[in-house]
């Protein structure tokens, strides 16, 4: 099969969906349209605007064949997200927001059916960010639905099932801290049963599989080619990490930082994870389990910096380091390896607004992320995507306090163009770096990162 030029890519993500054409020779965004993802309010609950979202794709979906042509189809969305089919194919129930906080109603007896976090990797959440909560809430909010839920569908695969009328779920988004899958087995979780769904669950597929050809009135009201083909699609997060599990050698670490910083180790040490601590297991587009911790970086980052921004000098790094100006753990206490920990600067706080401020909110950044990559069994290379892979002191820290190499992944490699790679996962991938920091031997630092770990831990 000839690899695909041309992907379209399904990304619907918690603010915006999106429809993007990927050209594959460089894996850029050729075009992309957007629209708002906006929540409904009810009834019976909070929901996606999911017949909005079609009819956009499908116009988007005509007009970028029409200028571009599309080869083939890949899908990534937000994780936390099922859609509840019945007999005709049809929504059984509206697509619930999984921050509506309803699932906290009957936390207690949910808690009484999930597993143990040692088999599925999936820590307690809030709302419902553990999908099997979700289902739990609905089904008891709404007696009847259980009977009229004839197929169960992560979210990815619903805009499949819509576009080929194959339904499918995928290892990675039933691997997003959903509760349903053991990701040391591959297999579903003892709650699919206890929940009564065992059946209703839709088969599990690889990320890359295709599900099949778009429908006829696909093609017709599209212009697509009739054989186009649609694959299974992918959790958005196991997207960004695609690129880096297809075109590097483990071992090694992806940070992905943003609003939350999430730290993924490939090939390392296995680790005994705990959920106290904000780490998980992932499970990414091979099917393969990924340990991983995240702590709310950027959000940290927003709230100690208070958008005055000042580049730090050398001698703002010196005296942070001189001085031992540390921000202790945790500025978000209910997030991370710290939670529970009040944050504090010590011996002084710098002004807001300083390059010495700035200086030691970039090591403490790099310090939680290091503990991170210590829970989760690091090895090898760290590579940091986003917006502290341009934040240098950031970046020469963990190096030191990590002991390894940390490359800055160079351009970028989102979620659209890691979907698209579901198209051509055995095209050969090159990732060059733009940057790389190397331990080496710096004592001020050493003994910064020392004392730091040593006074967090108390």
């Amino acid at each position: 099969m000839t690899s695909p030029r041309h992907v379209a890519v399904i990304d619907i993500g918690k603010t915006n969906a999106k429809l993007a054409l990927v050209d594959m020779d460089g894996l850029s965004e050729i075009a992309v349209l957007t629209r708002p993802n906006r929540v409904l309010s009810g009834p019976p609950w909070p929901h996606f605007d999911v017949e909005g979202h079609w009819e956009f794709l499908l116009d988007a979906l005509g007009r970028f064949h029409r200028e571009h042509r599309i080869d083939a189809i890949s899908v990534t969305t937000h994780g936390a997200c099922a859609v509840l089919l019945d007999a005709d194919g049809r929504l059984a129930a509206p697509v619930l927001d999984y921050e509506h906080p309803g699932p906290d109603d009957l936390a207690d007896p949910y808690d009484e059916i999930r597993p143990g976090f040692e088999e599925t990797g999936s820590p307690r959440l809030r709302g419902g960010l553990n999908l099997g909560a979700q289902l739990f809430w609905q089904f008891e909010t709404d007696p009847g639905l259980k009977a009229r839920t004839a197929i169960i569908v992560t979210y990815p695969q619903y805009w499949g099932y819509r576009l080929t009328g194959v339904a499918a779920t995928d290892v990675s988004s039933l691997g997003c801290h959903t509760d349903l899958w053991n990701p040391h087995q591959g297999r579903l979780s003892c709650l699919v049963e206890r929940l009564g769904i065992t059946d209703k669950m839709a088969p599990a597929r690889p990320s890359a599989g295709i599900l099949g050809p778009i429908l006829p009135e696909i093609a017709a009201r599209t212009g697509l080619l009739p054989d186009t083909p649609v694959h299974c699609g992918i959790h958005d997060s196991n997207a960004s990490l695609l690129p880096h599990v297809l075109g590097r050698a483990a071992p090694f670490s992806v940070v992905s930082t943003g609003t939350w910083v999430i730290a993924m180790s490939i090939g390392g040490k296995r680790p005994i994870l705990d959920p106290a601590k904000d780490t998980l297991v992932n499970v990414n587009a091979l099917g393969n389990p990924v340990p991983s911790a995240r702590f709310m970086g950027g959000r940290e980052f927003e709230t100690i910096i208070a958008g005055q921004y000042a580049e730090p000098t050398d001698a703002d790094l010196a005296v942070a380091l001189q001085d031992e100006i540390m921000l202790l753990p945790a500025v978000v206490a209910n997030a991370g390896p710290f939670q529970g920990h009040t944050a504090r600067w010590t011996p002084r706080e710098p002004q807001l607004g300083s390059g010495l401020r700035m200086a030691a909110t970039s090591y403490y950044l790099a310090l939680v992320t290091t503990r991170c990559l210590g829970l989760i069994g690091h090895e090898g290379t760290v590579v940091v995507e986003g917006p502290f892979a341009r934040n240098a002191a950031y970046c020469d820290m963990l190096a030191v306090a990590s002991r390894s190499a940390v490359a800055t992944a160079a351009g970028k490699t989102g979620t659209s163009q890691g979907a698209a790679l579901l198209a051509a996962s055995d095209r050969p991938l090159g990732l060059p770096d733009s940057d790389q920091h190397l331990p080496e031997w710096n004592e001020a630092k050493y003994r910064y990162a020392r004392s730091w770990m040593s006074i967090a831990d108390k």
